[in-house]
């Protein structure tokens, strides 16, 4: 039996400059962090044929071919195991819609612990590589490369993509007591809207909206340059920017529901604030001072809050006995 544990992510700036249509012509970059907050991958032998799934839905097959869930159905085939094996995911919080980068997360985990499964340990690049060959290439999904190498590498990292289709990704060093003081200045606040983001990326990908997309691959060395001089405040001003500019992108990417709960935030002292993920629904970041946190939290008491902490690691094995 295999138990592998993969971070969800949230993304700070840079969101939507990892899509092929943006940085095949210039200069894709965020910066992100994985949470700690994970989904599982448990794998385990099985004794007869049966291919056996549990996920949210629950699957009994013999072939391959016939398994309904695309990304448990392409690893499978990826890595090349046919039959006898029973594949089951478990998240910390809902999976879909969530915004933070779950269907890539479960690639990852799962493609993690199918390699173990065979007796085979991989870098997190080629984790990373081979979870966007199979969304982008192999399912065509509309999405970014972004989640597939936070989600495999961990930690709060600068991620470059380049034209030549490779990735670059590089540490922001941030000391272990401003990580702390940094991550505690950030809520997250669920909006009760849950969306396909594979619509709203569809459409953004389609408008092609080069300008924006420019401002917002350049607000990543303004971040940068102010963890370095450990400026964190200038995360609310720099993620408010960024919101701006990202529902100019495509239509849906904020609804009236969404805006009622961005001007509530504001009202109650967040300096900043994103949609996390494509948008649409998910999670609200908001970048809250400490000394505004207990009137905001009264002020969002009808949102439920997500505690979270940064994660240091990326996709681990946790359990491995054969």
């Amino acid at each position: 039996m295999i138990i592998s544990k993969t971070p969800l992510r949230i993304s700070f700036v840079g969101g939507g400059t990892d899509l092929p249509n943006f940085y095949k012509e210039n200069q894709g970059m965020v910066i992100s962090s994985a949470i700690n907050k994970y989904i599982y991958v448990i794998v385990k032998e099985r004794y007869d044929n049966l291919i056996v799934l549990n996920y949210t839905s629950h699957e009994i097959v013999e072939n391959i071919q016939d398994i309904k869930h695309d990304l448990i159905r392409e690893c499978l085939l990826k890595v090349g195991i046919k039959n006898g094996i029973e594949i089951t995911t478990l998240a910390d919080i809902p999976s879909t819609g969530s915004g933070l980068g779950s269907s890539s997360t479960v690639t990852v985990g799962l493609l993690n612990a199918l390699y173990h499964y065979i007796g085979i340990s991989i870098s997190a690049e080629r984790l990373a590589q081979e979870a966007c060959q199979i969304e982008i290439e192999i399912l065509k999904k509309p999405i970014g490369k972004q989640d597939q190498y936070i989600a495999a590498y961990g930690g709060v990292k600068k991620i470059m993509f380049n034209k030549d289709e490779s990735v670059s990704v590089e540490d922001i060093l941030i000391n272990s007591m401003d990580r702390i003081r940094l991550c505690s200045n950030i809520l997250l606040h669920f909006t009760k809207i849950t969306r396909n983001a594979d619509k709203i990326l569809t459409q953004q990908k389609a408008n092609n909206k080069t300008e924006f997309l420019i401002k917002i691959a350049n607000l990543v060395p303004q971040l940068e340059e102010s963890f370095r001089l450990n400026n964190l405040d200038n995360l609310g001003k720099l993620l408010q920017i960024n919101w701006e500019l990202k529902k100019e992108l495509a239509d849906g990417i904020s609804v009236p529901e969404i805006d009622a709960m961005t001007e509530l935030a504001k009202s109650n002292g967040a300096t900043g604030y994103k949609i996390a993920g494509a948008g649409g629904g998910g999670f609200l970041m908001s970048y809250v001072p400490r000394d505004k946190q207990d009137d905001f939290r009264k002020g969002m008491n009808d949102y439920r809050e997500l505690p979270f902490m940064f994660d240091q690691f990326g996709s681990r094995i946790i359990f491995n006995i054969q």
